[in-house]
């Protein structure tokens, strides 16, 4: 009797399905470590958000550490970098109110759609004709350049479906580039080189640089005031994330369907439904129908997705495939940071005078 039902019990849980869940709780513990790692202020103080160390100790550990975890896992891991980041990204919508896009008007708005398309067409230009790097590395790296860092990287590459990589040198610009923006831009406002005023200030540091984490860290070093100009300005940067995807899917789908064009095949538009969520979420957010305790909460818990999906990306990165692009991805990088802040200045100068 006992020796005819073991088989039962076994059959009741599928190893495929236990590794997929071991593979998301390794992920999830480990998410929750580098959470801590980055509350520690000699890394906060330097304005790196969890999603950065997260995948750069995935990183580490999928290049030094990787036999020592079991195969099996592998799925739950993919699961993380995958189908955990369309949903977080989804709920980021819920940083951004409509109300709060208002507060800065027309030259906030401006700045931000100047700034993000100009990046954008910048950076893919000077990636693959310049660089000679491959479509997906250029978008990527324009792409957390130009909108929100991390968390837009994380979007394109769920869109694009390119290789985790990829995404990883994209990052590696934002956090190389976007830290010095924290320790510059202060410094040249306070040496006098920077002639703008609050709104000035609020509106280059938001509309250039990277991360929201690096502008509220660079501008908090200015003025109350400048921090919270440059922080609507930015969160109206991360709000150009939706039609940004949208654009970007039609103008892949119609390069695979032209490359695809000898055999007849047509693929159909990949819509991100999770950028309209991240949008749905916004007019949610901007309605005030969850209570404030509620949206920090689901707030804290999209940070804690977002960490375990970099860190998932970096468990799958590997160093031998950065080499391959050798330092054009990180002369990308540096190309659309001169522009960010020589041609974001101008812009900001530009819109102020016109509109301010």
């Amino acid at each position: 009797m006992s020796s005819a039902a073991t088989p039962v019990l076994k059959a009741t849980t599928p190893p495929s399905t236990r590794g997929q869940l071991n593979g998301i709780l390794f992920v999830a513990l480990f998410a929750a470590a580098v959470t801590q790692l980055s509350a520690l202020p000699a890394i906060a103080n330097l304005g790196l958000s969890p999603l950065i160390v997260g995948i750069v100790a995935g990183a580490i550990y999928g290049n030094a550490l990787r036999d020592g975890m079991p195969e099996s896992w592998a799925s739950g891991v993919n699961f993380s970098a995958r189908k955990l980041l369309r949903i977080a990204v989804g709920f980021f919508g819920l940083r951004v109110s409509l109300q709060e896009i208002a507060q800065v008007g027309l030259p906030g708005l401006t700045v931000s759609v100047l700034v993000v398309v100009s990046t954008l067409a910048i950076g893919t230009w000077a990636g693959m004709k310049l660089m000679k790097l491959d479509r997906d590395t250029a978008l990527l790296t324009a792409a957390g350049s130009a909108i929100c860092g991390a968390a837009a990287v994380l979007a394109f590459e769920s869109t694009l479906q390119s290789e985790p990589h990829k995404s990883a040198m994209a990052v590696g610009s934002v956090v190389l580039f976007g830290t010095l923006s924290m320790f510059l831009y202060p410094l040249a406002v306070h040496l006098g080189w920077l002639h703008l005023d609050t709104l000035g200030v609020g509106l280059f540091f938001g509309g250039t640089i990277h991360e929201v984490a690096q502008v509220v860290g660079a501008a908090s070093n200015v003025s109350p005031e400048a921090t919270h100009i440059a922080t609507i300005v930015k969160m109206t940067r991360v709000m150009l994330l939706v039609p940004v995807l949208l654009a970007i899917g039609m103008w892949v789908n119609r390069s695979r369907n032209a490359a695809a064009g000898a055999d007849g095949t047509k693929r159909k538009l990949a819509i991100p439904w999770f950028a309209l969520g991240f949008l749905a979420l916004v007019i949610v957010n901007s309605l005030h129908v969850l209570p404030d305790t509620t949206t920090h909460a689901l707030n804290t818990l999209d940070t804690f997705a977002l960490t375990m999906a970099m860190t998932a990306l970096g468990i799958e990165t590997r160093i031998a495939q950065i080499r391959q692009a050798g330092p054009r991805a990180l002369v990308t990088g540096a190309i659309l940071y001169a522009w960010l802040v020589g041609g974001g200045l101008a812009i900001t100068v530009g819109v102020e005078r016109l509109l301010g």
